[in-house]
Protein backbone atom coordinates (compact mmCIF):
# COMPACT_ATOMS: atom_id res chain seq x y z
CA UNK A 1 0.00 0.00 0.00
CA UNK A 2 1.23 3.88 -0.90
CA UNK A 3 1.81 5.55 2.08
CA UNK A 4 3.50 9.06 1.97
CA UNK A 5 4.78 10.85 -0.81
CA UNK A 6 8.04 11.46 0.86
CA UNK A 7 10.91 9.19 -0.85
CA UNK A 8 12.74 8.34 -3.63
CA UNK A 9 9.95 5.17 -4.97
CA UNK A 10 9.09 6.20 -8.43
CA UNK A 11 5.54 6.77 -7.06
CA UNK A 12 5.89 9.30 -4.29
CA UNK A 13 8.10 11.30 -6.99
CA UNK A 14 5.08 10.84 -9.22
CA UNK A 15 2.70 12.14 -6.80
CA UNK A 16 5.11 15.01 -5.41
CA UNK A 17 4.53 16.35 -9.40
CA UNK A 18 0.89 15.26 -9.39
CA UNK A 19 -0.35 17.17 -6.39
CA UNK A 20 0.16 20.38 -7.99
CA UNK A 21 -1.54 19.34 -11.03
CA UNK A 22 -4.61 18.60 -8.64
CA UNK A 23 -4.38 22.03 -7.20
CA UNK A 24 -4.08 23.43 -10.34
CA UNK A 25 -7.83 22.01 -11.33
CA UNK A 26 -8.84 22.61 -8.07
CA UNK A 27 -8.31 26.53 -8.74
CA UNK A 28 -9.69 26.29 -12.04
CA UNK A 29 -12.86 24.31 -10.64
CA UNK A 30 -12.52 20.78 -13.03
CA UNK A 31 -11.63 17.01 -12.54
CA UNK A 32 -9.28 15.57 -14.44
CA UNK A 33 -9.31 11.96 -15.90
CA UNK A 34 -7.02 9.16 -15.11
CA UNK A 35 -5.70 8.98 -18.64
CA UNK A 36 -5.12 12.61 -19.24
CA UNK A 37 -3.27 13.11 -15.40
CA UNK A 38 -1.32 9.96 -16.16
CA UNK A 39 -0.06 11.65 -19.92
CA UNK A 40 0.59 15.00 -18.20
CA UNK A 41 2.60 13.05 -15.78
CA UNK A 42 4.68 11.05 -18.77
CA UNK A 43 2.62 7.99 -17.38
CA UNK A 44 2.99 5.02 -19.76
CA UNK A 45 -0.07 3.13 -17.50
CA UNK A 46 -2.80 5.43 -15.74
CA UNK A 47 -4.01 2.38 -13.67
CA UNK A 48 -0.83 2.75 -11.77
CA UNK A 49 -2.60 6.01 -10.27
CA UNK A 50 -3.80 4.41 -7.50
CA UNK A 51 0.07 4.11 -5.50
CA UNK A 52 0.48 7.67 -6.72
CA UNK A 53 -2.97 8.97 -5.46
CA UNK A 54 -3.30 7.07 -2.51
CA UNK A 55 -0.08 7.95 -1.54
CA UNK A 56 -1.58 12.10 -1.94
CA UNK A 57 -4.09 10.73 -0.22
CA UNK A 58 -2.38 9.60 3.11
CA UNK A 59 0.16 13.22 3.68
CA UNK A 60 -3.52 15.04 3.24
CA UNK A 61 -4.59 13.09 6.01
CA UNK A 62 -1.98 13.18 8.22
CA UNK A 63 -1.51 16.75 7.48
CA UNK A 64 -5.24 17.58 8.42
CA UNK A 65 -4.46 15.93 11.67
CA UNK A 66 -1.01 18.10 12.12
CA UNK A 67 -3.28 21.27 11.44
CA UNK A 68 -6.22 20.27 13.66
CA UNK A 69 -8.03 20.68 10.65
CA UNK A 70 -10.11 18.16 7.85
CA UNK A 71 -8.76 18.75 4.24
CA UNK A 72 -10.94 17.61 1.56
CA UNK A 73 -9.45 14.86 -0.81
CA UNK A 74 -8.18 16.24 -3.84
CA UNK A 75 -7.19 12.79 -5.43
CA UNK A 76 -11.05 12.77 -5.64
CA UNK A 77 -10.68 15.26 -8.97
CA UNK A 78 -9.41 12.21 -10.84
CA UNK A 79 -12.20 10.29 -12.53
CA UNK A 80 -12.67 7.83 -15.22
CA UNK A 81 -13.09 8.79 -18.76
CA UNK A 82 -16.19 6.77 -19.22
CA UNK A 83 -18.30 7.38 -15.79
CA UNK A 84 -16.52 10.72 -15.04
CA UNK A 85 -16.66 9.28 -11.68
CA UNK A 86 -14.01 8.48 -9.43
CA UNK A 87 -12.70 4.89 -9.41
CA UNK A 88 -13.33 2.73 -6.72
CA UNK A 89 -9.57 1.97 -5.62
CA UNK A 90 -9.59 5.86 -4.93
CA UNK A 91 -11.90 5.40 -1.54
CA UNK A 92 -9.47 3.51 0.30
CA UNK A 93 -7.84 3.92 3.58
CA UNK A 94 -7.46 7.39 4.15
CA UNK A 95 -10.82 8.19 2.54
CA UNK A 96 -13.42 5.33 3.87
CA UNK A 97 -16.13 5.10 1.66
CA UNK A 98 -16.87 1.47 2.40
CA UNK A 99 -19.89 1.17 -0.01
CA UNK A 100 -18.77 3.49 -2.50
CA UNK A 101 -18.50 -0.07 -5.06
CA UNK A 102 -22.06 -0.99 -4.50
CA UNK A 103 -23.62 2.63 -5.14
CA UNK A 104 -25.31 3.55 -8.30
CA UNK A 105 -23.52 5.70 -10.82
CA UNK A 106 -25.84 8.36 -10.00
CA UNK A 107 -24.84 8.17 -6.54
CA UNK A 108 -21.38 8.16 -7.14
CA UNK A 109 -21.51 10.92 -9.11
CA UNK A 110 -23.65 12.89 -6.06
CA UNK A 111 -20.73 12.17 -3.54
CA UNK A 112 -18.57 13.42 -6.00
CA UNK A 113 -20.13 17.20 -6.41
CA UNK A 114 -20.26 17.11 -2.75
CA UNK A 115 -16.29 16.24 -2.39
CA UNK A 116 -15.46 18.38 -5.73
CA UNK A 117 -17.48 21.35 -3.67
CA UNK A 118 -15.40 20.96 -0.67
CA UNK A 119 -12.09 20.89 -2.71
CA UNK A 120 -12.93 23.99 -4.73
CA UNK A 121 -14.05 26.03 -1.91
CA UNK A 122 -11.02 24.66 -0.30
CA UNK A 123 -8.58 28.15 0.04
CA UNK A 124 -5.46 26.29 1.89
CA UNK A 125 -3.57 24.68 -0.94
CA UNK A 126 -1.20 26.98 -1.59
CA UNK A 127 -0.12 26.28 1.98
CA UNK A 128 -0.31 22.68 1.37
CA UNK A 129 1.81 22.95 -1.48
CA UNK A 130 4.08 25.09 0.75
CA UNK A 131 3.97 22.38 3.38
CA UNK A 132 5.56 19.64 1.23
CA UNK A 133 8.12 22.22 -0.45
CA UNK A 134 6.27 22.08 -3.76
CA UNK A 135 6.17 24.89 -6.09
CA UNK A 136 2.93 25.78 -8.37
CA UNK A 137 2.38 23.55 -11.16
CA UNK A 138 3.85 26.17 -14.45
CA UNK A 139 1.11 28.01 -16.38
CA UNK A 140 -0.63 25.73 -18.39
CA UNK A 141 0.05 27.85 -21.57
CA UNK A 142 2.82 30.17 -22.48
CA UNK A 143 1.57 34.16 -22.24
CA UNK A 144 3.42 34.39 -25.32
CA UNK A 145 1.22 31.63 -27.11
CA UNK A 146 -1.98 33.96 -25.45
CA UNK A 147 -0.76 36.57 -27.14
CA UNK A 148 -0.61 35.26 -30.86
CA UNK A 149 -4.06 33.42 -30.40
CA UNK A 150 -5.62 36.92 -29.04
CA UNK A 151 -4.13 38.41 -32.62
CA UNK A 152 -5.03 35.68 -34.11
CA UNK A 153 -6.95 36.49 -37.49
CA UNK A 154 -8.68 33.12 -39.03
CA UNK A 155 -9.12 33.37 -43.53
CA UNK A 156 -12.03 31.77 -44.90
CA UNK A 157 -13.01 28.17 -44.80
CA UNK A 158 -10.64 25.49 -46.42
CA UNK A 159 -11.75 22.23 -48.31
CA UNK A 160 -9.66 20.41 -45.62
CA UNK A 161 -12.19 21.93 -42.88
CA UNK A 162 -15.02 21.74 -44.35
CA UNK A 163 -14.23 18.02 -45.36
CA UNK A 164 -13.91 17.33 -41.60
CA UNK A 165 -16.53 19.17 -41.15
CA UNK A 166 -18.85 17.26 -42.97
CA UNK A 167 -17.34 14.13 -42.24
CA UNK A 168 -18.24 14.60 -38.33
CA UNK A 169 -21.74 15.56 -39.18
CA UNK A 170 -22.31 12.53 -40.72
CA UNK A 171 -20.56 10.06 -38.69
CA UNK A 172 -21.97 10.35 -34.68
CA UNK A 173 -20.21 7.61 -34.01
CA UNK A 174 -16.82 9.17 -34.11
CA UNK A 175 -17.89 11.38 -30.93
CA UNK A 176 -18.97 8.83 -29.15
CA UNK A 177 -23.24 9.44 -30.13
CA UNK A 178 -25.02 6.54 -31.72
CA UNK A 179 -25.85 6.36 -35.28
CA UNK A 180 -28.27 8.58 -36.73
CA UNK A 181 -28.24 11.26 -34.17
CA UNK A 182 -29.50 14.91 -35.71
CA UNK A 183 -26.94 17.05 -36.58
CA UNK A 184 -26.88 20.49 -37.90
CA UNK A 185 -23.33 22.19 -39.37
CA UNK A 186 -23.14 26.09 -38.52
CA UNK A 187 -25.46 26.32 -35.68
CA UNK A 188 -25.75 29.76 -34.91
CA UNK A 189 -25.78 31.33 -31.47
CA UNK A 190 -27.28 33.80 -30.02
CA UNK A 191 -23.47 35.61 -29.69
CA UNK A 192 -23.55 35.15 -33.51
CA UNK A 193 -21.09 32.30 -33.24
CA UNK A 194 -21.44 29.46 -35.53
CA UNK A 195 -20.56 25.90 -34.06
CA UNK A 196 -19.09 23.64 -36.70
CA UNK A 197 -21.52 20.62 -35.85
CA UNK A 198 -24.22 20.65 -33.77
CA UNK A 199 -25.99 17.29 -32.35
CA UNK A 200 -29.42 17.57 -30.78
CA UNK A 201 -29.74 14.36 -29.10
CA UNK A 202 -32.71 13.31 -26.96
CA UNK A 203 -31.21 14.96 -23.33
CA UNK A 204 -27.93 15.99 -24.19
CA UNK A 205 -26.49 18.43 -27.07
CA UNK A 206 -22.89 18.24 -28.40
CA UNK A 207 -21.55 21.03 -29.76
CA UNK A 208 -18.55 19.97 -31.79
CA UNK A 209 -15.34 22.61 -33.01
CA UNK A 210 -13.15 20.51 -35.63
CA UNK A 211 -9.65 21.49 -36.40
CA UNK A 212 -7.75 19.81 -40.26
CA UNK A 213 -4.56 18.48 -40.01
CA UNK A 214 -3.13 21.93 -41.28
CA UNK A 215 -4.15 23.64 -38.11
CA UNK A 216 -1.99 25.31 -36.14
CA UNK A 217 -0.76 24.96 -32.80
CA UNK A 218 -2.17 28.46 -32.32
CA UNK A 219 -5.71 27.55 -34.00
CA UNK A 220 -5.66 24.51 -31.72
CA UNK A 221 -5.57 26.42 -28.46
CA UNK A 222 -8.35 29.04 -29.96
CA UNK A 223 -10.15 25.62 -30.42
CA UNK A 224 -10.17 24.59 -27.13
CA UNK A 225 -11.12 28.32 -25.72
CA UNK A 226 -13.76 28.03 -28.61
CA UNK A 227 -15.18 24.82 -27.03
CA UNK A 228 -15.82 26.63 -23.29
CA UNK A 229 -17.59 29.52 -24.93
CA UNK A 230 -19.63 27.21 -27.06
CA UNK A 231 -20.74 25.28 -24.05
CA UNK A 232 -21.34 28.65 -21.72
CA UNK A 233 -23.65 30.24 -24.59
CA UNK A 234 -25.37 27.14 -25.56
CA UNK A 235 -26.26 26.39 -22.16
CA UNK A 236 -27.37 30.14 -21.72
CA UNK A 237 -29.96 29.94 -24.80
CA UNK A 238 -31.10 26.50 -23.50
CA UNK A 239 -31.85 28.27 -20.02
CA UNK A 240 -33.64 31.42 -21.94
CA UNK A 241 -35.83 28.88 -24.10
CA UNK A 242 -36.82 26.81 -20.63
CA UNK A 243 -34.97 23.81 -21.67
CA UNK A 244 -33.93 21.39 -19.32
CA UNK A 245 -31.16 20.35 -21.73
CA UNK A 246 -27.56 18.69 -21.02
CA UNK A 247 -24.74 20.59 -22.79
CA UNK A 248 -21.39 18.78 -23.83
CA UNK A 249 -18.56 20.00 -25.98
CA UNK A 250 -15.65 18.40 -28.08
CA UNK A 251 -12.86 18.89 -30.08
CA UNK A 252 -12.24 17.06 -33.25
CA UNK A 253 -9.11 16.92 -34.50
CA UNK A 254 -7.64 15.26 -38.00
CA UNK A 255 -4.22 15.22 -36.40
CA UNK A 256 -2.90 15.40 -32.87
CA UNK A 257 -3.09 17.74 -29.73
CA UNK A 258 0.64 18.89 -29.51
CA UNK A 259 2.49 18.45 -26.04
CA UNK A 260 2.73 21.86 -25.09
CA UNK A 261 -1.78 22.08 -25.24
CA UNK A 262 -1.89 19.11 -23.05
CA UNK A 263 -2.13 21.09 -19.49
CA UNK A 264 -4.50 23.23 -21.59
CA UNK A 265 -6.79 20.54 -22.25
CA UNK A 266 -6.57 19.18 -18.95
CA UNK A 267 -7.22 22.63 -17.08
CA UNK A 268 -10.08 23.43 -19.14
CA UNK A 269 -11.69 19.86 -19.13
CA UNK A 270 -11.97 20.25 -22.73
CA UNK A 271 -12.80 16.56 -24.69
CA UNK A 272 -10.68 16.30 -27.66
CA UNK A 273 -10.87 13.37 -29.92
CA UNK A 274 -7.81 13.02 -31.77
CA UNK A 275 -7.12 11.15 -35.35
CA UNK A 276 -10.00 11.78 -37.41
CA UNK A 277 -9.44 10.93 -41.26
CA UNK A 278 -12.56 11.53 -43.33
CA UNK A 279 -12.81 8.85 -45.74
Amino acid sequence: MAQTMQGDELYQRRARSALPLLVRQAHAEQPITYSALAEELRMPNARNLNYVLGAIGWDLTALGDRWGTEIPPIQFLVVSKETRVPGEGIVGYPLNVPDYASRSLRAKRKLALAFWSQIFAYSRWPQVLSHFDLEDAPPAVPSSLLERVRGYRAGGEGELHLRLKKFVAAHSKVVGLAHGVDSEIEYGLPSADKIDVLFRGPATWLAVEVKARNASTVDLLRGLFQCVKYAAVLKAELAVLGRDTGVETALVLEGALPNELVPVRNTLAVHVIEHVHPV
